[in-house]
């Protein structure tokens, strides 16, 4: 029977047998002592480029310099009304919150909006698929960033059996064409998957269940997908090969590294745009061994 955790209060859920880099592995995340496979080579498991993390003095920095582009970028929207949508999708632990937050916390909330639906509600489930996400598309001169989005039906649904093989099937059909559409309403947007390793993942759900300030985003379904690795990651291929197109294509972004990730997000955005005073110097060179496009950026 599961017991509480003293310290946090949430149920105990026992080890776990898993396979981790094609080596069997118990994992006991109630453990408050992290193991000594994970913790020695985090951030560079799974094919990350990097041994460490980016020096905290340069992305303070750097992200200081981005940030300041972010502004100008929100005055050109202002000014011409334009439309900018971001969705942000990743595994559990992969950072799409702490991304979002930099993104916007120089940014006029007024027209920087951000949106993280919860479940959906009786009403909202006898609805067209995509409904309940489009009423918070962007208006004139808003900049909205989605905080997981209508791709919950190509990652954690299927997963965790929250819709039919069907449903999945359909929506991985009608998905392309949907956002078709979006582009062709004059909508400028972007699909962003954080990517991490399966070590990262492991770390980052320990450092949150034993943390007092965040154990709260600690969930049963993240207990659930803790041993569901292999699913998650069939289906996020089938999602990016399905739905990475010219007109809408996937910018994966790998985050064993927060901070280098953040910079890549930040600067892939205003790479893209030709917004009034850009400043190149500042928006600095994109980093290929972290930001690319489709299946081909995936870790392994």
């Amino acid at each position: 029977m599961a017991t509480a955790n003293n310290e946090t209060g949430l149920k105990a859920t026992g080890p776990l047998k898993l396979k981790v880099a094609g080596v069997e592995r118990v994992f006991d995340i109630d453990n408050p002592a992290l193991p000594d496979w994970i913790d020695e080579k985090t951030v560079s498991s799974g094919g990350f480029p990097y041994n460490k993390k980016l020096d905290e003095t340069e992305y303070e920095k750097t992200l200081e310099g981005l940030q300041v582009e972010l502004v100008k970028l929100q005055a050109w929207q202002q000014s011409s009304g334009k439309r900018v949508m971001i969705l942000f999708e990743g595994r559990d632990t992969a950072g799409k919150g702490g991304t979002i937050g930099v993104v916007r916390q120089y940014m006029n909330p007024r027209t920087a909006r951000y949106v993280a639906l919860t479940k959906p509600t009786e009403t909202e489930q006898g609805q067209w698929y995509f409904q309940r996400y489009i009423a918070h598309f962007p208006t004139r001169a808003e900049f909205v960033t989605f905080d997981r989005s209508w791709y919950n039906r190509a990652g954690v649904e299927p997963v965790m059996g929250f819709c039919t093989p069907e449903q999945h099937k359909h929506f991985l059909k009608e998905t392309p064409r949907f956002e078709k559409m979006i582009v062709g309403e004059g909508i400028i947007f972007f699909k962003v998957w954080l990517d991490i390793s399966q070590e990262m993942q492991l770390k980052r759900f320990h450092d949150r269940r034993h943390s007092k300030l965040t154990n709260w985003k600690f969930s049963p379904m993240d207990a659930a997908g803790i041993t569901r690795w292999d699913d998650y990651t069939k289906v996020c291929k089938e999602m990016i090969a399905e739905t990475h197109t010219d007109h809408a294509p996937w910018t994966v972004v790998r985050s064993n590294d927060k901070r280098r990730a953040r910079i890549e997000v930040i600067r892939h955005v205003l790479t893209a745009l030709d917004y009034d005073g850009r400043d190149k110097g500042a928006i600095g060179t994109p980093d290929p061994k972290i930001v690319g496009l489709g299946l081909k950026q995936l870790m392994e």
